[in-house]
């Protein structure tokens, strides 16, 4: 059974960074969709990007698209999603999810879950 944790999350001001990262244990990712949610109170879970298995495909969510880069570290069992410019709006909970089939945005294709790491941006 794959684990998925996630780490990097914080208070950052609007305008500023952050890198999540989502490290792998129980198994490899190397052969995994992965995917970055997020989901802010009252709200439902928002697709924020996606990387293919294989070749590295990336899809973006229209409100992060130019902003958040995701990448992966299949030697390390991890992925990562680079926030820039970051903006009051992106306060979420930020989650990890794998195990889809296909590069989607749909978070039921998905079938293993981080806990979320709190990302918090002040105006």
């Amino acid at each position: 059974q794959v684990q998925l944790v996630e780490s990097g999350g914080g208070l950052v001001q609007t305008g500023g960074s952050l890198r999540l990262s989502c490290a792998a244990s129980g198994g490899t990712l190397s052969n995994d969709n992965m995917g970055w949610f997020r989901q802010a109170p009252g709200k439902e879970r928002e697709f924020v990007a996606g990387i293919r298995a294989r070749f590295l495909n990336t899809l973006y969510g229209d409100s992060v698209k130019g902003r958040f880069i995701i990448s992966r570290d299949n030697a390390k069992n991890t992925v990562y999603l680079l926030m820039n410019s970051l903006e009051p709006e992106d306060t979420a909970v930020y989650y990890c999810a794998a195990g889809a089939l296909l590069l989607t945005l749909y978070p039921n294709q998905y079938h293993y879950w981080g806990q979320g790491t709190q990302v918090t941006v002040s105006s």
